[in-house]
């Protein structure tokens, strides 16, 4: 029986001495991937601010005292004003309505096929140019009446002859001379505008 103790234990010890020289078995075992790194959001390097920007404020000329009309022209000169520029408004109307007149007369008596090609008047209709021509005028002409309009309204506002752009005083020469202006020459003539 010692025998058989002796041989079994040789045999557990000889199992063991196999056990650690055979590589054990593995075991199947799915690798995980590698775990995600969580996104993290990089922060953009801070930029430098640039220096701030001085605001360029345009100087102003010094507000000058308004000055109505009464104030600067005679009652007389401005009855004066205003009886030319309803002179000019009628003339300037009885100009567009003219006009009007002959441009639908023209497109009544054209006939349909009438149409000239020679060398005069180049390709198309002669008369379909006459036409929007007189109403090219016409509309010019309704133009000039709105801008009489406005001088008879600047007037009942006591504005007139002030300038529209700058608030600056019109000279008494240049209404005399055109009783509708709503500006300076310099302003009219370097094109500064509010429109």
């Amino acid at each position: 029986m010692a025998k058989k103790k002796a041989v079994a234990k040789k045999k557990a010890v000889a199992k063991k001495a196999v056990a650690k020289k055979a590589p054990a078995k593995k075991k199947a075992v799915a690798k995980k991937a590698p775990a995600k790194k969580k996104a993290v959001a990089k922060k953009a390097p801070a930029k430098k601010k640039a220096p701030a920007k001085k605001k360029i404020v345009a100087k102003k000329a010094p507000a000058k005292k308004k000055i109505s009309a009464k104030a600067r022209f005679n009652a007389a000169w401005l009855k004066k004003q205003r009886e030319a520029l309803l002179t000019e408004r009628a003339s300037y109307t009885r100009h567009a309505e003219f006009l009007e007149a002959e441009a639908d007369q023209l497109a009544r008596d054209r006939e349909p096929g009438d149409v000239q090609f020679d060398e005069e008047s180049g390709e198309g209709d002669s008369i379909a140019v006459e036409r929007d021509r007189d109403l090219q005028l016409s509309a010019q002409a309704r133009a000039a009446i709105q801008e009489i309009d406005d001088a008879l309204e600047r007037i009942k506002k006591d504005t007139y002859g002030t300038s529209v752009v700058s608030g600056l005083p019109i000279p008494k020469e240049r209404l005399e001379a055109i009783p509708h202006a709503d500006k300076r020459v310099e302003e009219k003539a370097t094109g500064m505008s509010w429109r």
